[in-house]
């Protein structure tokens, strides 16, 4: 199968976005970056290399729900009569769905309330995600996948693999290429650079850490030998990464372990002030966050348990190797 990808040289969220193009009987584009003038000459500019318009757009597949992904999903609908497609659980948000939206902006203040987040980092963060709303763009007319559904993209058939953990509704699309080599484009479920955020990331995931986990082990299990991911350059060894983001997320808990040895029970919040130090801009949700995954995973194995939102230990010294996720390698 081949296909251009596309570099989209936006600054928000982990920034430098990658849209696939997949040309043929069915012009398709895999994510589309977010509602910004910058990036949409960016997606132009990449089209145009190759020949084809927006208006040419068959069909539009989202890896998820943020911003930076889908974006201009629902503008280049409008512009080209394009079929978008989104996971299930994810597709209420990308059209825009008042209740989904609502129920998703009241588990923020709970959440946010439970982590401890102090007033003034709150309304700091706010103000970014006010901003982020500015790049959301208009909602979209969402047709909806599922795990292992087959889709036509191109000249090829791609499968759909629910990876959830840093989004709810998070999917990759798994092919084969011309050389009959394994590929996917991963969207952030692993990334080249950093480590996906979880926790933070999508509020509506149950216990994170481990649902998150699982999908390493199930993406693992595709035994890739490319994949290519929504930000950055193509990782050539996903399963060498896989194994750092896993030992990545082995280090933290081990580590809010310590933090609660040393430091006696904790919410969320001040677990990662001891874990990162001052946050700011989005940190502010994605340290938080990723502090509640790990102590959200303890609590649900038994190791930790929770009054009036601080943790506490059970045993004083857990073993930690009994405590991280299994999975599914």
């Amino acid at each position: 199968m081949d296909f251009t990808r596309i570099a989209l040289g936006n600054s928000v969220f982990e920034g430098e976005n990658n849209a696939y193009l997949l040309e043929g009987a069915l012009t398709t584009l895999v994510d589309v970056g977010a509602s910004a003038e910058g990036v949409r000459s960016d997606l132009e500019d990449g089209l145009s290399s190759a020949g084809v318009d927006v208006a040419d757009i068959d069909r539009i597949l989202l890896t998820h729900w943020h911003s930076d992904h889908c974006g201009l999903a629902g503008e280049i609908q409008a512009e080209s009569g394009a079929d978008v497609f989104a996971h299930e659980v994810d597709a209420p948000l990308i059209s825009g769905e008042r209740a989904t939206t609502d129920s998703l902006d009241e588990l923020r203040d709970r959440r946010f309330s439970e982590w401890g987040i102090p007033p003034d980092k709150r309304e700091e963060l706010f103000e970014v995600q006010s901003d982020f709303q500015g790049v959301a763009g208009d909602p979209a007319d969402v047709q909806t996948l599922a795990d292992g559904d087959h889709v036509r993209a191109g000249d090829g058939k791609l499968t759909v693999l629910y990876l959830p953990g840093h989004a709810a509704g998070h999917i990759a699309f798994a092919f084969e290429t011309d050389d009959g080599e394994s590929a996917a484009f991963v969207g952030d479920v692993i990334l080249p650079e950093y480590t996906p955020n979880i926790g933070g990331a999508d509020l509506r995931v149950d216990d994170p850490l481990a649902t998150y986990i699982d999908s390493l082990g199930r993406l693992a299990s595709h035994e890739l030998d490319t994949a290519w991911p929504g930000h950055r350059a193509p990782i050539e060894d996903p399963e060498a990464r896989i194994e750092v983001i896993r030992e990545h997320h082995y280090d933290r808990t081990r580590r809010v372990v310590e933090t609660l040895q040393e430091h006696g029970p904790a919410d969320a919040w001040t677990v990662s002030a001891h874990l990162f130090g001052e946050l700011e801009h989005i940190h502010i949700l994605h340290g938080p966050g990723e502090a509640y995954a790990h102590l959200d995973h303890l609590e649900h194995a038994g190791a930790v348990e929770r009054g009036d939102f601080e943790y506490r230990l059970v045993d004083a010294d857990p073993d930690v190797d009994t405590l991280f996720p299994n999975t599914k390698y």
